[in-house]
């Protein structure tokens, strides 16, 4: 089967081909009811048309952009403001001067003549009634998006519950079923007369809405968990200034005239113009199509939602939300089509599609000898010619068991419960702090046999202040207890002002005023700490902005590691740069150093190499190290240039940061060892701070090796080959950098690969690794659209915990389809042999309807969504190409199959005999007994799933209350059927001695479950895990460490 299945239904988990995504569709037979079964996979025609309809509207909108500037459209935009424009009768009664519609035509087309007709930037913050210090007055939200709309795209309309109720009766035997009762009742009425007639055929009616009732609830549920999860992936969090004060809102939450601020990363929330900033540099590719980034400025102020910025930084005026968007009429067409469809969706689809075939010639030979017997049973007393409705009657029985051993056989619900288990485990990780992107990720997470993680926010607590400054030759500690005076007679007084202007100059954080009308800090974690070290020192941040003007910003980015800027000092002296970084780069940058005296002086050789161990004792401390720097710019040429100098820096200081490692970490990464999994640590940072916080965390190791960015890039082929296996730590890395190992780890050394990202230049290794980790807090929204799961806490357990649960996912599915797949050839073989042997079947259609539901949907809901349990951290990871269906789960299966088999062979033939049984209701007594006996063989069976390798099955059962909760309601509606029922499940009440022989019969069961995990299976040719790189020793596998 293994081999069939990887032939016809093996797909990637990420991007996966069109030709393996259309030849399992074309590999799949016999389903019973398509609207169900494909309602969580991609619709390959609908998803091209609308790659089709987006092509056309990018196009569109390209041509807006980049042609619509003929001077015709300047001339008749011109026209249209001056003389044709009416503003709408409710903007004007709601006090504003402008409607939707023309602030929409000014930034799609980038009218600059129409801006300028109404005034700019100030004359549209005028006319929408907005401040563009102080933003949106709150009370002025509903107004606004009464007005001029909500920032929503339009959506599908949620399926209502009827509309499952529905697709659940598209089932083709279900619908055969109902025709088998609607004759059953006519023929029975006509020869039993009424009401007795019609029980049978009304009890296999009541079967059909139960069942279709549970399947409906099931799945309505499960639409409703993943349409709570789709919207929180869409949902981005904005800075804006409302009421004078910086605050954080959903995406959902922006109106127009709201004040936002964009970074390097974010998206573009909303139509928009700029009103300040610097290097502001857009990426329109997801709207356009074009590739080349677009600079904003004065005179190119349009921005467009969901474009991304890829440089720089800026304030915009939202103009434009929701629908009037060209993003939101895009957005309409990116989620036509579903999503990719999972390996192990496609996977059950082909072991459904093999079970089926083999349940539909069961089928067909039960039914074929069923009537053959029947005939011959007439032919034999001489009645072949005589017919009556009874024996019509009897062939529409054989007929309808028939189709109900359809109803059993094809698993229907082996693809579902994948999509059960994936979004129960979803909204788990949800409420633990992970927001999984992509349906596979989950599945995936399993296989993960290395994580490159990030250290800063990850590892660490990301909570940074700084802890040393190294300046003028001295080393000084900064404590919380000291006081801004024993700081200031600290520092030299002519290094002082200049170490002042550096940190408040030049930097990526703001200091505004919250929502409590206190001062607070904005920005990256090290701005933060930097700006806040200078706020101790006793200085005001405003006073020391408006001293000079800002000429030119580079924002810090990881490639060049550094921050620079240009000022325009006010007492005319000129220019000055100042810049901060990596302290490696900056100090090579430099070849001046600034003395007691506030004197720039020639740098030594000797004093650079006392410099240089001075850096490197602070990051043996574990502390972050950058350097401050400066630069006078004399004449004309580089200011006229507009550009930053690159060297002939002046060192100011070596900063130490502190960023303590989080509560925990360590014994994450001692867990993910444990299980297999290599963790290695790629930052930005110095070598030696990630060495310390490194070794700190457990993941650095005597025999580890941890080397720098630059000589990893270096290294030829077989080098790397040498090198990776032993590779721990990488430090001063590039992403491209992170980009090279993770596809070397995938490609050459077969890994299952999870990277953790947060920065814009973090995609490519996102989108290469199997599993893309990005940050929720420090996280760009260009990392989180590129990765599979966003960690909403930033924190390294967040990430064992996903794996945990990836594992959870892979091993509940093995469980539901052992236990399915035994109660398929029970059922089957049952029947089979019974026909074969007596000519008749001892589970009738409404039975096997009953115990299709607790097989399908309700088995399903108790072992699908089991949470995971410590022990599965204790065992190596899932292999990229393990068998499905393992020899351990074949063991289980035939062993518990010939034990029921045995069982109800035994009863069928010679249960009058054994259990005591006379008189004339013995036969409907011992079908009884048959029927309770099977279902609490499959009851028992469900607990023996819970554990395929140990023989402690009741551990951590009352940990999942869905489980227990279908064992009681399954007991128990079995008690109702057999005792209340029997008029349409063909079933007479039990007294308590035969009760107890049902259930110790089903409890053996659990015997024969701990003889059978005795058994030892050889697992030497399963693939079963991957093949480790690490050094570490093989883990143990078997039933004391499953």
């Amino acid at each position: 089967m293994e081999d069939y299945l990887r032939k016809n239904f093996a797909v990637e988990h990420k991007r996966p081909s069109e030709d393996a995504l259309r030849r399992w569709r074309c590999a799949v037979s016999l389903v019973k009811n398509p609207r169900r079964r494909f309602r969580m996979v991609a619709d390959l025609a609908k998803r091209a048309e609308a790659d089709r309809k987006r092509r056309i509207l990018q196009e569109k909108i390209r041509v807006a952009l980049y042609v619509q500037k003929a001077a015709l459209n300047f001339i008749d935009a011109g026209k249209r403001v001056q003389d044709n424009y009416k503003l709408p009768e409710d903007v004007r009664q709601a006090g504003f001067g402008i409607g939707a519609d023309e602030l929409a035509f000014i930034v799609q087309s980038h009218d600059m003549k129409s801006f300028e007709d109404h005034g700019g930037v100030e004359g549209l913050a005028k006319k929408v009634s907005v401040s563009l210090t102080d933003g949106v007055v709150p009370t002025d939200v509903s107004l606004r998006q009464n007005i001029y709309g909500y920032n929503q795209f339009a959506e599908k309309p949620a399926r209502s519950f009827w509309m499952f109720v529905w697709e659940a009766l598209h089932d083709l035997t279900l619908i055969i079923l109902m025709v088998c009762a609607a004759v059953s009742v006519v023929v029975g009425i006509a020869t039993e007369g009424w009401p007795t007639g019609m029980y049978d055929g009304l009890g296999i009616v009541f079967c059909i809405f139960l069942v279709v009732l549970v399947t409906a609830i099931s799945d309505y549920k499960q639409s409703l968990q993943f349409k709570d999860l789709d919207k929180e992936k869409k949902n981005i969090v904005v800075q804006v200034t409302r009421d004078g004060c910086r605050q954080k809102i959903s995406i959902y939450d922006l109106v127009v005239g709201d004040i936002v601020y964009l970074s390097i990363g974010d998206q573009v929330p909303a139509d928009g113009v700029l009103i300040s900033g610097y290097s502001l540099s857009i990426d329109e590719s997801s709207l356009s199509g074009e590739s080349e980034p677009v600079n904003i400025t004065q005179q190119r102020p349009f921005l467009l939602s969901g474009t991304k910025v890829q440089d720089g930084s800026g304030k915009m005026l939202v103009t434009t939300v929701g629908m009037r968007t060209e993003w939101g009429r895009l957005m309409v067409t990116l989620s036509e089509g579903g999503e990719d469809e999972t390996p192990l969706q496609v996977k059950l689809n082909g072991v459904a599609t093999v079970i089926g075939k083999i349940g539909l010639a069961f089928s067909v030979l039960t039914f074929l000898v069923l009537t053959i017997r029947f005939l011959v049973t007439k032919a034999l007393h001489g009645e072949i010619t005589n017919w009556s409705v009874s024996d019509a009657l009897n062939l529409l029985n054989f007929f309808a068991i028939a189709v109900t051993i359809i109803v059993v056989a094809v698993p229907e619900g082996l693809p579902l419960a994948v999509t059960l288990s994936l979004a129960f485990a979803m909204k788990k990780l949800m409420s633990d702090k992970a927001l999984v992107r992509h349906l596979s990720a989950c599945e995936t997470m399993g296989s993960v046999t290395s994580i490159c993680t990030d250290k800063t926010g990850t590892l660490t607590t990301n909570h940074m202040v700084v802890n040393k400054i190294w300046t003028c030759g001295r080393t000084i500690k900064i404590e919380g207890n000291k006081s801004e005076d024993f700081l200031r007679s600290s520092i030299a007084g002519g290094v002082f002002n200049l170490l002042l202007q550096s940190i408040f100059q030049n930097t990526g954080a703001e200091v505004v005023k919250g929502k409590d009308g206190k001062n607070n800090v904005l920005g990256s974690p090290t701005e933060t700490a930097i700006l806040e070290f200078g706020l101790l020192l006793g200085n005001d941040f405003e006073i020391h902005r408006k001293e000079s003007e800002i000429l030119k910003v580079e924002p810090f980015n990881s490639v060049k590691k550094k921050m620079s800027v240009l000022v325009s000092l006010s007492n005319g002296g000129g220019h000055r740069a100042f810049c901060k970084g990596a302290s490696e780069i900056i100090l090579k940058s430099c070849s001046k150093i600034i003395n007691a005296d506030g004197k720039a002086e020639p740098l030594s050789e000797e004093q650079r190499k006392c410099i240089t161990d001075v850096i490197n004792g602070f990051a043996c401390e574990a502390l972050r190290t950058l350097c401050l720097a400066f630069k006078d710019v004399r004449g004309t040429s580089n200011v006229d240039s507009n550009s930053i100098p690159e060297d002939n820096y002046t060192l100011i200081a070596v900063i130490g940061i502190k960023d303590p490692v989080r509560p925990g970490v360590r014994e994450a990464v001692k867990t993910c060892l444990a299980a297999g999994v290599t963790v290695r640590m790629v930052t930005g940072d110095n070598i030696n701070t990630a060495k310390a916080i490194a070794r700190e965390c457990g993941i650095l190791t005597n025999g580890g090796l941890a080397i720098e960015g630059p000589d990893f890039r270096d290294m030829s082929p077989q080098q790397m080959e040498e090198t990776i296996p032993k590779l721990q730590v990488m430090a001063r890395s590039l992403p491209l950098d992170k980009h090279k190992l993770v596809t070397y780890l995938r490609k050459e050394f077969k890994e299952v690969v999870a990277v953790t990202g947060d920065g814009t230049n973090d995609a490519p290794a996102l989108h290469e690794a199997d599993i893309g980790l990005a940050m929720g807090i420090a996280g760009t929204e260009v990392a989180k659209e590129n990765a599979d799961v966003v960690i909403m806490d930033d924190n390294f357990t967040t990430i064992q915990n996903v794996d945990r649960w990836g594992r959870a996912v892979y091993i509940n599915i093995q469980k539901f389809v052992q236990f399915q797949l035994t109660v398929n050839i029970v059922a089957l073989m049952l029947n089979f042999i019974s026909a074969c042997i007596s000519g008749s079947a001892p589970l009738t259609a409404v039975q096997l309807l009953w115990v299709n539901m607790i097989m399908d949907t309700l088995g399903a809901l108790a072992l699908a969504t089991e949470p995971p349990h410590e022990g599965l951290m204790k065992r190596p990871p899932i292999g990229r190409d393990a068998a499905f269906i393992t020899r351990i789960m074949w063991r289980n299966i035939i062993g518990q199959s010939i034990y029921q088999l045995i069982v109800l062979a035994i009863l069928k033939f010679e249960g009058k005999r054994l259990l005591q049984l006379s008189g004339s209701d013995a036969t409907a007594i011992l079908n009884t007994v048959i029927f309770n006996t099977f279902v609490f063989c499959q009851v028992f069976n469900e607990i023996n799933s819970r554990d395929m390798e140990k023989i402690n099955v009741f551990r951590g059962i009352f940990d999942s209350w869905l489980f227990i909760m279908v064992m009681v309601s399954t007991v128990a509606f079995q008690s109702i059927i057999v005792e209340f029922l029997g008029t349409f499940a063909n079933t007479v009440p039990l007294n308590w001695e035969l009760w107890l022989a049902s259930i110790l019969l089903g409890a053996g069961s659990l015997i024969v479950s701990v003889i059978l995990k005795c058994i030892p299976v050889d697992k030497s040719k399963e693939a079963a895990t991957t093949k480790h790189h690490d050094g570490y020793e093989p883990l143990p596998s078997g039933p004391d460490m499953a």
